[in-house]
């Protein structure tokens, strides 16, 4: 990469250079990440600890629980200590690294929603063939799968945007080394390197948005077939805080990379990166998994077992 740039660190603006903010963000992002940090491994810690919970769908919340909190660390640390410190530095190779872990796991966030609305199809439409549907082996090649889906896509989102030389200001309008506006100081053409992130995140994001509404469409359809009213409403619940989380997910990420650069708001994206660098991994606990009674039985019988 040496060839390519004569920038040896990039200056992140941050969110404000209002010192009068700094402090009350500050404590904002630390109550997140700590209810993030709480809320995530505590969720990983319950499946872990409780075999009753040892189920395809578990097994996807845990990894999901995982990815938050990987994600959401590769980006909240960084700003709270910009933010009290006014350390704006970020060196070359570690702008890098936050890049391709934070996309990584994002990506693989991406996949996993997608296999955890097939998992509810497989659950709701076909629940006689359930278990012979979702087999451990079914299970882990999926998981697997979004993983190793993940960690390419971000070996290719990273490697086409420092393939870009920088040469010129190092002036970053962003609170982390976000694709869009580090991309946006390159001195180099970006047309191409434009449509390569354009085309692969527009296949990750499109081909399991597809998975994910035909799965909710025929358990939909399914619904509508249900004669008990009971039934209806757990179903219509489980969908609606899948669909809640799958919107704030989506919606942002279309919104930040799905458009041509040229159309970019470098402020406007920094308050959608705000949604799912750190509040997206704060709610999927709760939207996911804290309503669920088996979840809220497990946490009381091992905390009272504790004590």
């Amino acid at each position: 990469m040496e060839n390519h740039t004569g920038v040896i660190q990039f200056i992140l603006l941050g969110l404000t250079s209002d010192p009068a903010l700094q402090i009350p963000l500050f404590v904002t992002f630390l109550l997140i990440y700590i209810i993030t940090l709480v809320g995530n491994l505590g969720m990983i810690l319950l499946i872990l600890l409780d075999s009753r919970l040892h189920t395809p769908m578990y097994i996807f919340l845990g990894n999901l629980s995982l990815v938050d909190f990987c994600y959401s660390s590769a980006v909240t640390p960084k700003v709270m200590a910009g933010l009290l410190r006014g350390d704006k530095i970020m060196t070359y190779n570690l702008c890098a690294t936050q890049m391709f872990f934070f996309t990584a796991f994002a990506t693989v966030e991406n996949f996993l929603l997608a296999s955890m609305a097939y998992d509810r199809y497989a659950a709701v439409c076909k629940p006689l063939h359930y278990t012979t549907t979702m087999t451990g082996n079914v299970c882990a090649c999926l998981v697997i799968s979004c993983y190793v889906g993940g960690f390419l896509s971000a070996g290719v989102y990273t490697g086409n945007t420092f393939l870009l030389s920088y040469c010129q200001s190092n002036v970053v309008h962003h609170f982390f080394c976000d694709i869009p506006a580090v991309m946006f100081v390159s001195c180099s053409d970006r047309h191409v390197n434009d449509l390569v992130l354009l085309y692969v995140a527009s296949f990750n994001i499109f081909f399991a948005l597809v998975i994910i509404l035909i799965s909710y469409i025929v358990i939909f359809a399914t619904i509508l077939k249900m004669h008990s009213a009971a039934g209806h409403r757990k179903a219509v619940s489980t969908c609606a805080s899948h669909f809640t989380a799958v919107s704030i997910f989506y919606g942002t990420i279309i919104f930040m990379y799905l458009q041509p650069s040229s159309n970019h708001s470098m402020d406007t994206d920094k308050i959608s990166s705000v949604f799912y660098t750190m509040i997206i991994p704060m709610l999927n606990p709760v939207v996911y998994s804290l309503r669920n009674k088996e979840v809220k039985h497990a946490f009381t019988k091992i905390f009272f077992k504790v004590k």
